[in-house]
């Protein structure tokens, strides 16, 4: 079989740009939400590119259950496609690259702000598993949590919000309080979250 360069969904705004977002799907793969993160980000100026981290395993449809294809990913693999996204964004004139995530993508925002290899802001969303491996961001790193999470830990929130400040936790919110269209929806936390995470980039990515 032939290799396959990583797929990516770019979306950007039509007047030149200096910087981007690169942005990580979570475990139900690249879902009609994240494209719309993807294109509300570049209406704020920004340029978002969205790797599909399945594409090993067929995409979306290529396995019978989404645990099967979050559990073939290998974190080395995992990061070298969001290198691939971030590359593509500076090939089209971005300077200054960012990175935010959902659910299992919010994990591995944390682990590329944690690594520090050529992003300059990250913003990670709900992202299970961070309390296990707590460290150093090497750019400056805003994390949201919801406070009636039923698949994180109450003691892991409590845990991140502990080792990091800039931790914000909506106590009436529970996992994919961003998800808009879904159940898990939450208007005043989605839109507050939204704010911060731009003021976030403008800040660290234009200097704003």
């Amino acid at each position: 079989m032939a290799d396959l360069d990583v797929p990516y969904y770019l979306a950007r705004p039509t007047t030149p740009v200096r910087a981007g977002v690169v942005v990580v799907h979570e475990g139900n793969g690249m879902s009609l939400q994240l494209l719309r993160v993807c294109e509300r980000l570049a209406s704020e100026g920004f340029a978002a590119a969205a790797p599909d981290l399945f594409f090993r395993t067929g995409g979306p449809g290529g396995r019978a259950d989404f645990r099967e294809q979050a559990g073939a990913l290998r974190p080395d693999e995992v990061q070298a496609d969001l290198a691939v996204a971030a590359d593509a964004l500076r090939s089209s004139g971005v300077e200054r690259i960012g990175v935010t995530g959902f659910c299992m993508g919010g994990r591995y925002t944390y682990e590329a702000a944690r690594r520090g290899v050529g992003y300059d802001a990250a913003v990670g969303f709900y992202g299970a598993g961070i309390a296990g491996e707590l460290g150093e961001p090497r750019c400056p790193t805003l994390l949201f949590f919801g406070g009636s999470d039923p698949w994180i830990p109450a003691d892991d929130i409590a845990a991140v919000a502990a080792h990091h400040a800039d931790t914000i936790v909506y106590p009436e919110a529970g996992h994919g309080f961003m998800r808009d269209g879904s159940d898990d929806y939450v208007a005043d936390a989605a839109g507050d979250a939204w704010a911060r995470m731009l003021a976030h980039f403008r800040q660290h990515l234009l200097g704003a």
